[in-house]
């Protein structure tokens, strides 16, 4: 019992506390607390290896509208695994000898500017090796050797007054086992060889256009 005067005892613990053993600090609020920041890390470890398995997916740009010149797509795709058959000259022959896998013709406009409008033929082939495709290049490369069918000229399109653009220029190129190859002229007898040659080549791209799944 205390003495008449003096204060009681106060409780043994730490400043703070509400007893011997400190319940205040192992109470619910705070088992609480300690819940949510568990929590939170797991939550913030699960999205740091979710981001990191699942790479942002870049969009492929448009051939149609990525280089120089802007096309618009007037006739096909059209495709076909006869290339022999869609193809004229020597070419055909030689396609006789060496078919090939896949073919995808479509024709093209592009405007240039100051009535330099111009349409150009794009065809792509798909040869069973890359040896082959650049024999098919080489081949077609040479002067009077015929070439594979526009969609003009074997009748598939009908555009009025379009120019013949295997009188224009023209372009190829192999990647792999794919050859491409381009021909282009301008509409109403427009003439600007430097030009049409820019717009045969930049055209090489659209190949691209034209692979399955595009």
């Amino acid at each position: 019992m205390p003495r008449v005067g003096q204060p009681a005892p106060r409780p043994s613990g730490p400043p703070g506390s509400s007893g011997p053993s400190g319940s205040l600090f192992r109470g619910p609020v705070f088992q609480g607390v300690g819940l949510v920041l568990v929590a939170l890390v797991s939550g913030l470890v699960w999205w740091l290896i979710r981001y990191e398995a699942e790479p942002e997916v870049q969009a492929q740009p448009d051939p149609l509208v990525s280089g120089e010149f802007k096309y618009e797509r007037v006739a096909g795709p059209a495709t076909s695994a006869d290339c022999a058959g869609n193809s004229y000259g020597e070419i055909k022959r030689w396609f006789g000898e060496h078919p090939c896998q896949r073919v995808v013709r479509a024709l093209y406009v592009t405007n240039a500017g100051e009535g330099a409008r111009a349409l150009v033929s794009v065809v792509l082939v798909t040869m069973p090796d890359p040896e082959l495709a650049a024999q098919l290049k080489a081949v077609t490369d040479t002067d009077n050797t015929g070439n594979i069918s526009d969609l003009l000229r074997d009748g598939t399109a009908n555009l009025p007054k379009a120019p013949d653009v295997a009188k224009g220029n023209y372009e190829s190129k192999v990647s792999g086992a794919e050859v491409t190859i381009v021909e282009g002229d301008f509409y109403d007898k427009h003439k600007n060889d430097q030009l049409l040659k820019r717009i045969t080549t930049d055209a090489l791209r659209l190949s691209d256009a034209l692979r399955p799944g595009t």
